[in-house]
């Protein structure tokens, strides 16, 4: 089994937005992906570049192009996001990102017509038939396939930070389900999603795996391994899918910019012959587990001795580390964000004093939410 890695620049930048549509009345989720992405098709009939179908007819993604800098990211998403808006608005639809939906039923949601997603829920039943939730993914270029399983396993010591800054899923069908990210466990479900094995070191042995994984019939391409950190060979880069859907600009320029400034400065300890960071699985689990349980109050563990520090608190003196590297990327506006989001307690916080504040009424915190991606920032609660 040969797997090509594609040739990318160090550092080069891509950010995928998943937004859910949601009716401007009553915040219900609108099944009407297909007439936006009919609307901005090309004439010839091939997929928008920036707006892409999911797996639910609730949803779009709102992709970049690829790029240097934070900034040119999100301005790619900004004008995506206003293409999508001259379809929806006259339709009454609003748009929409966070982890899950807070009330809407995973029952009532329709499927894409396309054969890899049916595929996808004949196989996997009731629990495809629940992925009802948003993420954002972002893919950052790696110039050496040598470094690329060195730096996913890195990175991992980084995982609890990302969830904790990202999740906003708190609730689910209806009810608070005790969690910040109630998303990230409920993805892990699919085959092939959740944690990547740590075991796998080389480029050699991730082909061994892919390998085992077609020949014994459990993916039919590279792409149906779902974990939440993972090479993705056709853009010669390394694919971040460990955050919830984000609902504003700010915070999505933030999370972008420190996984964009986290995976160079982890590329430069290489370069510089320096030990990376690493984690056991048994830790990274628990890591995962706190921080989707927890978010930003999680006490996450920093390394192989077991030492354990108040995630925001790490945080802090990360962002320091990672300064100048944020200079060298031009995104020290991006990343102060970080503190920004800290400050403002996070999604699920808001989410959670919204329903409060309006006694239980989850109308509210789509309402909330929505007034968050039009805003591009953190709104304050009511």
């Amino acid at each position: 089994m040969t797997i090509e890695f594609a040739s990318s620049a160090r550092s080069s930048l891509g950010v995928e937005w998943e937004l859910a549509l949601v009716d401007t009345d009553s915040g219900d989720l609108r099944q009407v992906a297909q007439t936006v992405l009919d609307a901005v098709a090309p004439a010839d009939g091939s997929q928008h570049p920036a707006i892409r179908q999911e797996l639910l007819l609730n949803t779009v993604e709102v992709v970049s192009g690829v790029r240097t800098t934070v900034s040119d990211a999100m301005a790619d998403l900004a004008a995506g996001t206003a293409l999508v808006r001259e379809v929806t608005d006259p339709l009454r639809v609003e748009l929409m990102s966070a982890g899950t939906h807070p009330s809407a039923h995973w029952g009532n949601q329709k499927v894409t017509d396309k054969a890899r997603y049916a595929t996808l829920i004949d196989r996997t039943q009731w629990w495809g038939r629940q992925m009802l939730i948003y993420g954002v993914h972002v893919h950052v270029g790696i110039e050496d396939r040598d470094k690329v399983l060195p730096i996913l396993n890195a990175l991992l010591a980084y995982y609890p930070h990302l969830l904790a800054l990202s999740a906003s899923s708190p609730f689910w069908d209806g009810r608070d389900t005790g969690y910040a990210s109630n998303r990230a466990l409920l993805f892990q479900q699919l085959p092939t999603a959740g944690l990547p094995f740590t075991t796998i070191g080389t480029w050699a042995e991730l082909e061994h795996y892919v390998g085992d994984m077609l020949h014994t019939g459990v993916i039919d391409e590279f792409d149906e391994i779902r974990w939440d950190l993972r090479p993705s060979p056709k853009f010669g880069t390394l694919e971040m899918r460990i955050c919830d859907g984000i609902s504003n600009a700010l915070e999505l320029g933030a999370i972008a910019a420190l996984t964009h400034c986290l995976v160079e400065h982890l590329s430069r300890l290489i370069d510089a012959g320096e030990p990376l960071p690493s984690i056991s699985p048994w830790f990274l689990a628990e890591n995962k587990w706190r921080s989707a349980r927890y978010g930003l109050e999680a006490i996450v563990i920093l390394d192989e001795d077991g030492t354990e520090e108040l995630v925001t608190d790490h945080l802090d003196r990360l962002l320091g580390t990672l300064a100048p590297v944020a200079a060298d990327l031009g995104c020290v506006a991006e990343l102060e964000g970080v503190r920004e989001l800290i400050a403002s307690g996070g999604s699920y916080r808001r989410q959670r004093a919204v329903a409060a504040r309006h006694g239980g009424a989850l109308d509210a915190v789509v309402a909330h939410l929505v007034a968050e991606f039009r805003a591009g920032r953190p709104l304050p609660v009511d």
